[in-house]
């Protein structure tokens, strides 16, 4: 078990170096407080993110960065489907098991200031959010039973499946469309297991230039975390260091009336209970 509760991530204030870091004030969104331009304090963490240990030393954030770094992730595994209520908005039948695609790790992004890259293939009109919990695998194994699962797991954080609907629609293989470069932002923080025992228990919202546009529960989930472990790791290493994205509750912006498409320079918020916001902009790029 690590020692940690709340990590961080993050560039340096006081020697412009990357560190990882407890949050000293575990009470603050620390997503909202990067933006709004707040200290943020953290107790430097001396080792790495899967046995790191928390030292009395202070620094302060000078750029919060994705929980896990492009060279730990493992894998990044994503469910589709995975809320009833997402599933009858699609006007699908509920799966019988997980519907799964990848991302490629170059799809790893992090918080604000990072923005959410829409190139230029994907600039027609069909950009799209979805709010999802982020599991973090810390200990590696194979064959996982659903009562062991969360034994497995680091951490949680907030994500982004960032999705080129016109992509999608012409390719029954999502990995494309949803695996362009940057389209996976997680963060702001990572929250240990002992701070969240149970996933089920979560709200998430995604919120759209300060609209609520999602509005759901993790206990809604089809198949939920322990699950998910479990399924995924039949004959399959699931090594510490893999990201899984849970799946989004209803709400995304294809199927709202008027329909919700990121626009250059908006503002995504994916707010998840006892984590915090995740916050980005909008980047077309090449503007």
């Amino acid at each position: 078990m690590v020692s940690w509760t709340h990590l961080i991530r993050f560039v340096a204030i006081e020697d412009h170096q990357i560190h990882l870091g407890q949050l000293v004030d575990t009470s603050r969104d620390v997503g909202q407080d990067s933006v709004n331009g707040k200290d943020i304090a953290a107790y430097l963490i001396d080792g790495n993110v899967f046995d790191g240990r928390v030292t009395d030393q202070i620094y302060h954030v000078k750029q919060l960065l994705s929980p896990i770094s492009g060279e730990q992730c493992d894998y990044i595994r994503c469910l589709g489907l995975n809320y009833a209520d997402h599933a009858r908005e699609c006007n699908l039948e509920l799966p019988k098991a997980p519907i799964l695609f990848t991302k490629p790790r170059s799809a790893l992004s992090g918080p604000y200031p990072a923005p959410i890259n829409i190139p230029k293939c994907a600039q027609d009109g069909t950009s799209d959010y979805e709010a999802e919990l982020c599991v973090v695998i810390g200990k590696t194994g194979r064959d996982i039973p659903e009562e062991k699962a969360l034994d497995h797991v680091l951490g949680y954080t907030a994500s982004n499946d960032i999705s080129a609907r016109g992509f999608q629609r012409v390719n029954a293989q999502w990995s494309f469309s949803k695996g362009l470069d940057g389209s996976c932002p997680i963060g702001p923080v990572l929250v240990a297991p002992s701070v969240i025992p149970d996933p089920q228990k979560l709200v998430i919202k995604a919120i759209y230039n300060d609209t609520v546009v999602q509005d759901g529960h993790t206990r809604d989930m089809i198949f939920n975390v322990k699950k998910q472990i479990s399924y995924l790791s039949q004959g399959t290493t699931l090594a510490a260091g893999s990201l899984i994205l849970t799946g989004t509750p209803a709400g995304i912006g294809c199927l709202r009336k008027p329909k919700v498409v990121l626009q250059h320079g908006d503002s995504i918020c994916i707010e998840v209970g006892q984590i915090g916001t995740l916050v980005n902009k909008v980047r077309y790029e090449e503007r």
